[in-house]
């Protein structure tokens, strides 16, 4: 991709999944990358597997004092950003009716309130430099109605509309857009749904299979390059066709 050679690149929840395949792919075109991950063994994983890495950053993003560190680090480090992955994220499946309050509260966290935190700060060090770019991880969950997902529902939605509000304000600087991923096979989705219900998903998607994270991280290379020069505000499913037809408001797997 043009013009990511160099660029200071910054990845929250790095360490693993789609997070780490983005630290992949953005050290093959030859960027400078740096996480930050509040998980300590991860961090220490993906160092060795991936040595190019600066040395990870141990924060949580819900942690906004922590997040204010993790800048200045950066800030020592690097000398300033050029992108921001905005990726730390969880969910929990759970039906909304025995969901507990303190479950949606650290989706909601994590998801939302982490998100803003961390692009606040990465829009000031953008802002005092050359300008840069934000992307966010949406989720097909944010365009469409899934059952017993509310609460990863209603952040990555409000990381959609966050998004956009966002590239307005932040024009003709720092351009700002949103991924939004379908099932993409990654840790978390491994945990969450026995293989067969992974297979009855495959099934439900029109190009057969679940997406790769490598596949993913292809899209954000291309939405910080220089040859997504004039795109912002906007918001790219990546899903397999998923909900082309509606697929997700079917009923739930059991």
């Amino acid at each position: 991709m043009k013009g990511l050679q160099g660029k200071r690149i910054l990845i929250t929840g790095g360490a693993m999944g789609i997070g780490k395949a983005i630290a992949n792919r953005f050290l093959e075109e030859g960027a400078k990358v740096i996480i930050i991950d509040r998980d300590e063994i991860t961090c220490k994983n993906i160092k060795q597997e991936l040595p190019g890495l600066e040395d990870p950053i141990i924060a949580d993003v819900t942690d906004y004092d922590g997040v204010v560190h993790a800048f200045k680090v950066i800030e020592d480090r690097m000398n300033g950003l050029d992108v921001l992955i905005n990726n730390a994220g969880i969910s929990i499946r759970q039906s909304f009716l025995e969901m507990s309050r303190e479950q949606w509260l650290d989706v909601i966290n994590i998801n939302l309130n982490g998100v803003f935190y961390v692009a606040q700060q990465a829009a000031r060090s953008m802002a005092r430099g050359e300008g840069g770019v934000i992307l966010n991880m949406g989720s097909t969950n944010a365009l469409i109605g899934y059952h017993l997902y509310s609460s990863y529902n209603a952040s990555k939605a409000g990381v959609v509309e966050f998004t956009r509000s966002l590239a307005l304000e932040l024009a003709p600087k720092i351009r700002v857009n949103a991924v939004c991923p379908g099932y993409i096979l990654t840790p978390m989705q491994e945990a969450e749904y026995t293989p067969d219900m992974l297979k009855e998903f495959e099934e439900k998607v029109p190009l057969g299979r679940l997406g790769k994270p490598e596949e993913v991280a292809s899209l954000f290379a291309y939405l910080a390059s220089d040859e997504a020069s004039y795109i912002t505000g906007q918001c790219f499913v990546i899903d397999g066709g998923e909900i082309a037809g509606g697929l997700a408001s079917q009923r739930p797997i059991d």
